[in-house]
């Protein structure tokens, strides 16, 4: 599983673990998590970032209809993994 670091608005280095990647209409979304146990919280990140950027710059998805459409998309290619 990759390893990513994330650097927060408040300057906190944050590390998650990217568990698969999807694009749906151009926009790149990763779902990561903060253990590479089980049961570790699960959290889609979408990409903000121009092509011309040097690093991505990653939202978590907060919209309700966003989360689930994507959220579903995970599902099935994760295979069995239900997110909640």
């Amino acid at each position: 599983m990759d390893k990513i670091s994330f650097l927060s608005e408040d300057g906190e280095n944050i590390e998650f673990y990217v568990l698969e990647q999807t694009t749906v209409g151009g926009v790149n979304y990763i779902l990561v998590t903060d253990s590479e146990e089980e049961d570790g919280k699960a959290l889609i990140l979408k990409d903000l970032s121009n092509p011309s950027d040097e690093e991505a710059n990653y939202e978590i998805v907060s919209d309700e209809e966003e989360l689930s459409s994507v959220g579903k998309i995970f599902e099935q290619l994760l295979e069995g993994v239900e997110l909640q």
